[in-house]
């Protein structure tokens, strides 16, 4: 059996994992990136048809690791968001100039996010791409993690790293193997997803419209075109997804509404169960945890792969500035640095849109009266309004250098 050794292993190649190869290229470390599907953009189940909802936080840090100029040209600008409840008389709207941005985030397609990671990746220095491969063990040493991985034609290796990385999603093997308990909570429900083509034009507003079947989001994209996010309840998905465009589009014009007129086409479909997934534990000696492996959340307010990036671009920090020092970067206490500092943002973003899901989930009337109410109050109330906004679009709290626009090495 070969034998190769790293400082930092990341395993799980998606847009969370390859983020933290480039945050973490050019700092004088070896670097091996493990992914189970060939680095091709057309074959990597992570790269599909799906919108991101990529926060102005991210955008920063996009910028900051040289990604952003290829995404910039097609990114759509969220210039307002507007959240309304189907047959109430609340409503809010969040504008960018309040907050003294450009947008208060950027809507882009998970395929040209990948197509910028991959273009980048094969050039960077110190990253070893390992790929497609199987993780078939891994073992935790004091000195080392250790992890037996299966490259194909029957050619099995053993990767040492001084820090393994689970960026291996909301299932993943990483942490079942560790045996890293999860709260797991199911909602009972699937996110149906398309993009759409309306008469009007969006005019880079995103639309966050709750309904009594189920909330529906529809950003902002080029081309005049909008990422539909509907929610369907578990029984009714096969249905959806039998629909043809026609009736797809009644469908979604029933819980929109009217406000961008007729809509026209829609897109190919596609449905994802929606769960809450919290990983018990994000660090322990030698290892890690991160992305969707150590928080899965609902898309309600479109914060799952923000909170992710803030979890790369926190870590990256914490090890680099552990290797400058002379610290070992797998040593627990290097590693919880990395935990404390993502417990707060975690917790009160996973709270927050569980909360969301559940409050506009309620159908009895008091409490459709107050959430219509808090809506307003919440409208009015600009002090409230600046703080959901900077949190939402990843500016609150202590932030990570790449999130600054500083490189790690400032």
């Amino acid at each position: 059996m070969m034998q190769s050794d790293y400082d930092v292993l990341i395993i799980g190649g998606g847009m969370v994992g390859a983020s933290l190869a480039c945050a973490l290229a050019g700092q004088d470390l070896r670097i091996g990136l493990v992914e189970a599907a060939p680095f091709n953009v057309s074959e990597h189940p992570g790269y599909d048809d799906r919108s991101i909802a990529l926060a102005q936080g991210s955008r920063r840090i996009f910028q900051t690791l040289g990604l952003w100029d290829a995404l910039a040209l097609t990114a759509t600008p969220i210039r307002q968001i507007h959240i309304s409840e189907r047959g109430g008389i609340g409503f809010a709207h969040l504008d960018s100039r309040d907050e003294g941005v450009d947008a208060l985030g950027y809507v882009a397609e998970a395929r040209l996010i990948g197509a910028a990671l991959l273009a980048q990746l094969p050039m960077l220095s110190g990253v070893e791409l390992l790929c497609p491969a199987r993780l078939e063990r891994i073992a935790l040493a004091p000195e080392a993690a250790c992890a037996t991985v299966h490259l194909g034609e029957d050619r099995t290796v053993e990767l040492r790293a001084k820090l393994l990385v689970a960026a291996d999603g909301a299932n993943s093997p990483v942490r079942e193997q560790l045996g890293i308990a999860a709260v797991r909570w199911e909602y009972g429900q699937h996110a149906v997803i398309a993009n759409i083509t309306p008469t009007l034009p969006h005019e880079n507003v995103a639309y966050e419209r709750f309904t009594d079947a189920g909330p529906i989001a529809l950003l902002p994209m080029s081309e005049q075109r909008c990422a539909v996010v509907c929610t369907v309840n578990d029984p009714d998905v096969s249905a959806v997804m039998a629909l043809d465009d026609a009736g797809f589009l009644r469908l979604v014009q029933e819980r929109f509404g009217d406000r961008l007129g007729p809509l026209l086409r829609a897109g190919r479909r596609q449905a994802y169960p929606l769960f809450l997934l919290k990983a018990r534990e994000h660090a322990r000696a030698r290892v890690a945890v991160i992305g969707n492996a150590a928080h899965t959340l609902h898309p309600i307010a479109g914060q799952g792969f923000n909170l992710g990036i803030r979890d790369v671009a926190a870590l990256a920090e914490v090890i680099t500035e552990a290797r400058r020092s002379g610290e070992d970067m797998g040593d627990l206490r290097v590693l919880n640095r990395y935990a404390d500092w993502r417990r707060w943002d975690q917790r009160q973003t996973l709270a927050f849109t569980d909360a969301l899901t559940r409050l506009f989930a309620n159908p009895l009337w008091p409490v459709r009266a107050a959430r219509n109410l808090g809506l307003l109050a919440f409208d009015l109330c600009p002090p409230l309004k600046r703080q959901f906004a900077r949190q939402s679009m990843g500016l609150d709290g202590r932030l990570p250098k790449l999130a600054r626009g500083l490189a790690l090495t400032a």
